[in-house]
């Protein structure tokens, strides 16, 4: 970022983005066309609809120029959106609001990428894995922590061979 690059944060709902609060207040003073901003925030976050997304927004004051950088939404939010519910279950444990396949819970935890601080994708996946537990959310219809017992015992290593991973 230079000396006269601003950069500005928003949380907004994927695909949802306006002019209004607190994007637009935000950005006219700067000079810039909100809309641009706006259609650009939009087009960037419209796979993520129905999340809150991290957005970052650098603007050159001088130039008048912007670029927009769009996070990824919190595990649990893509959780959810795979699902398609609303939310969690306030009884994780006692009670399982749905199940995702092992396949699904891999891509989640591609998405997520180096957010997942983790070596490699198995243990990124493990992670993906804790959050469905916390959730009631199964996994290929069963207990996440059954899942990860079967990844430590390598009954899933062909699927992860298919993402590369070696061990």
């Amino acid at each position: 970022m230079s000396a006269n690059e601003k950069m500005l944060q928003f949380l907004v709902e994927g695909g949802k983005a306006t002019a209004g609060p607190p994007i637009g207040p935000a950005l006219g003073p700067l000079g810039l066309n909100v809309m641009a901003v706006v259609k650009e925030i939009n087009e960037k976050t419209k796979d993520f609809m129905g999340m809150r997304v991290p957005v970052k927004v650098y603007v050159n004051v001088e130039k008048k120029t912007f670029r927009v950088e769009v996070g990824i939404p919190t595990t649990a939010a893509l959780i959810i959106k795979e699902l398609k519910k609303e939310k969690g279950s306030s009884q994780a444990g006692k009670e399982v609001i749905g199940s995702l396949e092992l396949e699904t819970i891999i891509k989640i935890a591609l998405m997520k990428g180096d957010a997942l601080k983790s070596k490699n994708l198995k243990n990124k996946v493990k992670q993906v894995l804790g959050t469905c537990l916390s959730m009631g959310v199964n996994v290929n219809g069963k207990n996440p922590k059954e899942i990860i017992k079967e990844i430590d015992d390598g009954l899933y290593d062909e699927i992860f061979r298919k993402y590369g991973e070696t061990k």
